[in-house]
């Protein structure tokens, strides 16, 4: 039979494995509302089980994290993981003070909210992170994603928006949010078989949950999403990136990790339904916020790579240290996987 490069099509989109499933689940819900119900059964339960694929996806994410991280791994991996949510509740506590929970409902920025920033700041492309590192930092550099892959799932944004004095979530949702990242981290720690079984799984389910994720959305109520995703994407490199730069710089580096560091994952698109189902003072802004957090992903993993080079370019390549980046690779190493989703 011949054959046809679909999965080459989807990933020459930016984060395509993330956002051309959940563009394809907004147009059947936007223009045939009624597929879920006519087929049912295990079709229409794929066009509402996101939470349930999501807490699969959290568990294998967690497997791929290894606590025998070297010193350089946790300085690095840790200053990065710092500065990135540091800055994510910062402008929780910002906008929280000027939006509350709910979003902007017209003008420019209608569908913005507190949510959408924070989710959008919170979590780095642990796949595009790894792949420059690959081309432009030192391969141990690589390893530091490890403590990075922390920023996966709603528990930070949980608690930027608490700090943000926004609605609380009660402590055994707290717990819920983070227990499969958790349980996943256990299970490979304790068997590092476990950890390549479950860790091979998470890029196959990031398009299903993606469907899962687009199958909420309705287009006509967000066509906003385009520019005003395009300006918080810019905002994501921006913001975040400085600082991020100068944080790598202070660890030793030449600032090309930091500014690696400065993109969006592309499973941050999910924390606005979860965080939503959570706290239903977050309904509204669930909506537009997916979008605007996929859209994101689209913009930071186009303009990352290019600042980067440019840093690169700038500011020169760190120096090579093999006899250290090979045993800080062989620690930390995260499936090259993740790429699509986290």
């Amino acid at each position: 039979m011949p054959q046809i490069p679909i999965k080459r099509a989807i990933e020459k989109v930016p984060g395509g494995m993330m956002v051309v499933p959940l563009l394809l689940g907004a147009l059947i819900t936007t223009f045939f509302p009624g597929t879920p119900k006519l087929f049912g059964s295990f079709t229409g339960a794929l066009f509402t089980g996101a939470l349930t694929i999501l807490a699969v996806f959290y568990v294998c994410m967690g497997a791929s994290i290894d606590f025998k991280a070297t010193p350089y791994i946790v300085k690095k991996g840790g200053t990065l993981f710092m500065v990135k949510v540091g800055m994510a509740m910062v402008l929780g506590i910002v906008f929280g003070r000027i939006l509350g929970e709910a979003p902007v409902t017209s003008g420019v920025f209608a569908g913005l909210s507190t949510l959408a920033i924070v989710a959008a700041m919170n979590d780095t492309n642990g796949g595009l992170y790894m792949a420059l590192m690959g081309q432009y930092g030192r391969p141990r550099d690589v390893g530091a994603y490890t403590i990075m892959t922390l920023e996966s799932g709603p528990f930070l944004t949980m608690v930027t928006l608490g700090v943000a004095g926004l609605s609380a979530f009660p402590w055994q949702t707290m717990v819920g949010s983070i227990l499969p990242l958790a349980v996943g981290m256990l299970l490979g720690n304790l068997d590092r078989e476990m950890r390549a079984f479950l860790s091979r799984a998470i890029p196959v389910m990031i398009p299903f949950f993606a469907f899962a994720l687009g199958a909420g959305l309705d287009l006509t109520k967000i066509w906003q999403a385009g520019l005003l995703g395009l300006a918080l994407g810019v905002a994501v490199v921006v913001v975040t990136g400085i600082p991020l730069f100068f944080a790598d710089r202070l660890t030793g580096g030449t600032g090309v990790a930091g500014v690696a560091a400065a993109s969006t994952a592309g499973n941050a698109a999910a924390v606005p339904a979860i965080v939503a189902a959570a706290n239903p003072a977050y309904a509204d802004a669930a909506g537009p916020a997916t979008v605007l957090v996929a859209a994101t992903v689209v913009v930071t993993a186009i303009l990352v790579p290019l600042a980067t080079a440019w840093t690169a370019r700038t500011f020169g390549r760190p120096e090579e240290d093999t006899a250290q980046d090979a045993a800080a690779v062989e620690v930390g190493a995260v499936p090259a996987g993740t790429s699509g989703g986290h």
